[in-house]
């Protein structure tokens, strides 16, 4: 398998990073910490190891609030100008509005990372782009996905959900290389669910990478309750690498790159 984000190409030979750049004051993890600076986290990010950045500017942890369209593109659209001029690897933009898509596209952007399943707005988007894109589970609107939980056979049904989106986006004229699927952990699941599908990540693959995103979410404490938060983040990205994920996006690029060489 490989990922064709623009012109560049990334294969999965061995399993990539992709590392975490927010740019919100309201991140449930580093929320403010690298809003000064963030081209700067991104190079050190870079440096350490990562293969791909994501840049967000909208927090979806529990509780979160929609901010608009314009405050989005204000804290992310410079960060996206400012690394796509000058880095050799893939720019994400982690949205779930089509309008910063476009906005990040124009910029840029080599691939969207949508937390919402891919409207029909945003399939668009990106069908008149070159642009990746990341289809992400969720079982209900991403607004109040923190307020449901999947009941029944959560792996049969994120299969389903992955692959009947992602032929939905090869039919409106998104090539399969261009799609990178992710089964959602942390959005309307239970803790168990949650390690369950970190345990399965090759089964949603129908073809098309995989992306795992654990990094210092809640259910660690569940699937690793001998271990701080940091350290279960580690151990999650690992496991996630055995069990097949393609990539995994973490906020610690250094270690997760250091365990990966152990394996």
């Amino acid at each position: 398998m490989r990922t064709v984000f623009n012109k560049k190409i990334i294969g999965y030979e061995v399993p990539k990073i992709m590392g975490i750049l927010n740019v919100t004051p309201d991140s449930f993890s580093d929320g403010a910490l690298y809003t000064k600076d963030p081209v700067k986290h991104a190079f050190s990010m870079i440096d350490e190891g990562a293969d791909i950045i994501d840049v967000g500017g909208e927090s979806t942890r529990p509780g979160f609030s929609q901010v608009s369209i314009e405050e989005e593109i204000e804290r992310i659209i410079p960060v996206i100008k400012e690394l796509s001029g000058s880095c050799s690897i893939p720019i994400s933009a982690d949205t779930m509005k089509p309008e910063v898509a476009r906005a990040a596209i124009d910029a840029g952007v080599d691939m969207i990372n949508d937390v919402s399943g891919l409207s029909e707005e945003m399939m668009k988007v990106i069908a008149d782009s070159d642009t990746a894109v990341v289809i992400m589970h969720t079982p209900a609107d991403v607004r109040d996905v923190h307020n449901s939980v999947m009941e029944g056979n959560v792996i049969e049904q994120i299969k389903d959900f992955l692959f009947n989106r992602a032929q939905a986006a090869m039919n409106a004229g998104i090539e399969k290389e261009r799609i990178i699927v992710d089964p959602g952990i942390g959005f309307g699941k239970t803790e168990e669910q949650n390690h369950e599908i970190l345990k399965n990540a090759g089964t949603f693959s129908n073809g098309f990478p995989v992306l795992i995103g654990a990094s210092r979410k809640r259910f660690l404490s569940y699937a690793y309750p001998n271990a701080s938060k940091e350290d279960a983040s580690i151990l999650a990205s690992t496991d996630a690498m055995k069990s097949g994920a393609s990539i995994v996006r973490v906020h610690d690029v250094k270690r997760t790159k250091e365990a990966f060489k152990g394996h």
